[in-house]
């Protein structure tokens, strides 16, 4: 017990540390904010979560994936929840999203308790936290204080949002960008966090789209699935002799089983082998044996520095091990800090679909 006792009085204070760090970027979230103005607020939206949870467990990386996609467009605004016709969840990236009905219920319920108070930002945030939780991860404490942005445009998901054929230097540019690391890049995208360019059998340019696809967080591809339209080209003629060598080729055989060619794409096929519903370091085992069902996932254990840290994740032999759960909550702290507008920038949404009229 005083072992357990000592491992999370160390989890905690990492991420305390990780949430200082933040504050000296220039950063005013900070953990606690609502505590005498809304002391419910986090509990609410826990209970939220897991009501629908109980009735859909997809529900869970679809709110991790929300909360991602809306802290790399316009910074972590929940610009990525305004209505309107040419709004970020109308972009061919965003068409597939999930956990919206959650995030506008948590609202309501704020709004009877502590009306005016809460933003949608930090609600997608807690949400995101919360649904780690529940399948079976660590919790960390969520900074708070993030006011919601006014503008939302489709035309600003164009070039953000990290692509499943991306080359890990250009996954390495999209997340420095935003602040991120290359030992964020493995731990965020291991759980996934990836978009998908998906071509539908017989589609024309105009009616191809962007899916966004959720492991379990590459570190956030440990929970999710892939439909098989999105992968199966690594399985045929992805070479003048076949499949993609870097698929284990026993693996390359089970694939093809479960995704014949020309058949059903729509199949869904889980992420994280072995270990779709919980969110752990299964994935980052399947990169090891050749087991990556994306191609941006395997290229984590191909690149020299992102082999590294999922050597560390392993605790492989010779390397200097990482908790995993740890550096998913700092990540997320960071991650949930980019760009946020706080203090009087912008506005608390009244309804998290709309902007407020004044």
């Amino acid at each position: 017990m005083e072992g357990n006792c000592f491992n999370q009085t160390v989890f905690l204070f990492t991420l305390l540390l990780a949430i200082a760090a933040s504050s000296v970027r220039g950063h005013s979230t900070r953990v606690g904010f609502y505590s005498s103005t809304c002391p419910r607020a986090e509990s609410i939206v826990k209970s939220t979560v897991e009501s629908h949870f109980k009735l859909d467990p997809t529900i869970a990386p679809g709110l991790l994936r929300m909360h991602f996609h809306d802290c790399f467009v316009r910074g972590c605004d929940a610009s990525i929840l305004i209505d309107g016709p040419n709004a970020e969840k109308t972009a061919p990236a965003s068409q597939f999203l999930k956990g919206y009905k959650v995030v506008d219920d948590a609202k309501f319920q704020l709004e009877c308790e502590c009306p005016g108070i809460v933003s949608c930002a930090d609600i997608l945030a807690l949400a995101a936290r919360d649904s780690v939780v529940l399948t079976k991860g660590t919790s960390w404490a969520v900074p708070t204080g993030r006011r919601d942005g006014t503008v939302s445009k489709a035309s600003d998901t164009d070039g953000n949002m990290p692509g499943f054929q991306d080359t890990v230097d250009v996954l390495k540019q999209k997340f420095a960008a935003k602040g991120l690391n290359t030992r964020d890049l493995v731990t965020l995208v291991g759980k996934h966090f990836i978009t998908v360019r998906l071509d539908l059998p017989n589609a024309t340019v105009d009616t191809q789209f962007w899916l966004l696809i959720f492991n379990q967080l590459s570190g956030a591809h440990t929970i999710g699935t892939a439909a098989c339209e999105v992968f199966s080209y690594r399985l045929y003629n992805f070479t003048s002799t076949g499949a993609d060598p870097s698929i284990n080729p026993a693996f390359v055989s089970h694939l093809q089983a479960l995704c014949p060619q020309n058949r059903d794409g729509s199949r869904q096929i889980a992420l994280d082998t072995g270990s779709a519903d919980r969110f752990d370091t299964a994935f980052f085992a399947n990169l090891r044996e050749g087991k990556g069902i994306l191609e941006s996932d395997q290229r984590l254990w191909t690149d020299d520095l992102t082999k590294t840290f999922v050597q560390r994740f392993l605790e492989v032999r010779g390397s200097l091990g990482l908790s995993f759960n740890v550096e998913f909550g700092k990540s997320m702290v960071k991650m949930s800090n980019i760009e946020v507008k706080t203090g009087t920038m912008g506005e608390i949404r009244e309804v998290c679909s709309k902007v407020n009229e004044y």
